[in-house]
């Protein structure tokens, strides 16, 4: 099958998420532009995947629960769970990885979790867009214990990334997806980075406005509109 998906997005969940990212909305918007399959990514994060995994059944649009990850060298990575027990299991742990910095709303934004209503069930206290002590080698293995897959986020931006927060990708790595903010740029990014050759590349929106989550012309190829079989098509070489 092939499918049109967004596989970053952030919700009000995020500090750096406009408020009416709300899960509700998202989900309507999705189905408004006729996506196969989305998936919400807040920094360090599920604590808004249950609202979008029901309201995205109601709506006929397949949600992947998921989570940005923040790793110890402040690079970001999209990780990505086939049932939602999965990614709450997940939550938990990289709660505790977390630095207890207290959130402060007049600079960086409310942190709102939210039930399927679009009610306010709470704040989350500590700031989310903080590095974890969970370093950028332990996370495929991680992530593979919680049945997930890990793809590093927006590979070639300037700031929060693999290439530009390491460098260089570890030649022991173990990905097999890598997702890129400007797809213009492929041929250059693959020519310095060979690794990348070898990974299936996809381009999500990082949206964290409403009107920034894509119109559906990135597609995957994936057996069926499963959430296994899609993670499946993700990392398959």
């Amino acid at each position: 099958m092939r499918l049109s998906y967004d596989l970053h997005i952030h919700s009000c969940l995020s500090p750096c998420g406009d408020e009416d990212m709300l899960p509700s909305n998202i989900v309507g918007m999705a189905a408004l532009k006729e996506l196969d399959v989305i998936a919400v990514t807040d920094h360090n994060s599920c604590g808004n995947c249950p609202a979008v995994m029901k309201l995205a059944e109601a709506y006929g649009v397949t949600a992947i629960p998921g989570m940005e990850l923040t790793t110890e060298e402040e690079v970001h990575v999209v990780c990505l769970f086939p049932e939602l027990d999965n990614a709450m299991e997940f939550d938990k742990y990289v709660h505790q990885c977390m630095m207890p910095f207290p959130n402060d709303e007049e600079v960086f934004g409310r942190q709102l979790f939210v039930d399927e209503d679009d009610n306010i069930i709470a704040k989350e206290p500590y700031l989310l867009i903080n590095a974890t002590s969970i370093d950028f080698e332990s996370v495929h293995g991680l992530v593979t214990k919680y049945g997930g897959i890990m793809i590093p986020a927006h590979v070639d931006k300037s700031s929060t990334s693999l290439l530009s927060n390491l460098g260089f990708i570890p030649p022991d790595s173990k990905f097999t997806c890598a997702e890129v903010k400007h797809i213009g740029f492929m041929d250059k990014l693959l020519e310095s980075n060979p690794y990348l050759k070898n990974c299936n590349i996809i381009h999500d929106s990082d949206a964290h406005y409403l009107e920034h989550i894509h119109e559906p012309e990135f597609f995957i190829e994936a057996e069926s509109k499963d959430v296994k079989d899609i993670l499946a098509a993700l990392v398959r070489r």
